[in-house]
């Protein structure tokens, strides 16, 4: 997660975007729980491999990790040199089982791992195979191929940048022997080209596929990633409907944090309003607001504000960064 997150901005301006909150949580934070519930037992530490974001971030990212019980560990990639790269910058905690995962996306599904194989893959079907890295398969489900971004049909099966592997010690040796070699693709140390390394050894990786793939690369897929965790998670969205008066008309699935202020507003379905926010005569739907946010005369969807917005006035659709004010 060491990128700058160019593609968010100007969220990613002040937030780094694993950090930026879909559903009353972080991504990371959501993505960590998903794959702790999949693992279904203990997690002994967690790496995050990042840029030089500050002690503040640190510390919540530590916090996340402990918050599913495991020790979390802070490493970072000061130069974009591909994902294998950016794994062996975590090398001490290749040991054991590993799990690898790309922090800007989230997912839904059922399966648990299949430990009888070296790895699993998690895969999702999609329309525009081209766009992606894909996985073949054969008739005992393993893998046979990987390809990156095939311009001819040979698979729709997208690997979603979340991995599993048996021997940590084994991707770590062959991640350094990219290194070693000066073994690139586009000019970058790719996973890809380890795991193909690992397969021709004869280990077997199987896919694992998921019900759903939410991409968090841009405002728009990330208001509907928050859309989607409201639907997936609305257990955990109960709203106390005796904290707002009677001009306050709640549509869920929504998350409302801790010290929101509502006064004759409608809200949602699938907005998501940040702690300590305080709005007035508003609509908002499909909707993204973070903390500390005032809002007056306003109505909005399809929408996402970050911190300390300040907005009197009437529009529609807005992509707004932090500390911003519009009258």
């Amino acid at each position: 997660m060491a990128g700058m997150g160019k593609r968010m901005r100007p969220h990613t301006l002040t937030t780094p975007k694993p950090l930026i909150k879909v559903a009353g949580k972080s991504i990371i934070n959501w993505l960590i729980e998903d794959i702790a519930a999949v693992c279904d037992e203990e997690i002994d530490e967690i790496g995050f491999v990042i840029g030089r974001f500050g002690e503040e971030t640190e510390h919540e990212l530590i916090r996340i990790a402990e918050s599913v019980g495991a020790k979390g560990k802070i490493f970072y990639q000061d130069i974009a040199e591909g994902t294998g790269h950016a794994i062996l910058c975590a090398r001490e905690c290749l040991k054991g089982e590993v799990i690898v995962a790309f922090a800007d996306t989230l997912f839904k599904t059922d399966f648990h791992l299949d430990k009888t194989k070296d790895g699993v893959i998690w895969v999702h079907k999609v329309d525009n195979p081209s766009s992606f890295g894909v996985v073949k398969y054969n008739s005992d489900n393993i893998i046979t191929d990987f390809v990156e971004k095939p311009q001819n049909f040979v698979s729709d099966l997208a690997i979603i940048g979340i991995y599993y592997f048996q021997s940590g010690e084994t991707l770590e040796s062959e991640l350094q022997y990219l290194i070693d070699n000066d073994i690139r693709d586009k000019g970058e140390y790719q996973l890809t080209d380890a795991m193909e390394n690992m397969k021709n050894k004869g280990m077997l990786f199987v896919p694992g596929a998921v019900e759903e793939w939410l991409d968090c690369g841009n405002y728009s897929a990330t208001v509907y990633t928050n859309q989607r965790v409201l639907v997936n998670k609305k257990d955990q969205m109960q709203i106390d409907s005796n904290r707002f008066d009677s001009s306050v008309k709640i549509h869920e699935p929504c998350f409302i944090g801790a010290g929101v202020q509502l006064k004759n507003c409608e809200i949602g379905p699938f907005v998501s309003i940040g702690n300590n926010s305080s709005l007035e005569n508003c609509v908002i739907r499909n909707t993204i607001i973070e903390d500390n946010c005032t809002f007056n005369n306003f109505d909005c969807e399809n929408s996402m504000f970050g911190n300390f917005v300040c907005i009197d006035g009437t529009c529609k659709e807005y992509s707004i960064g932090d500390y911003s004010t519009i009258r």
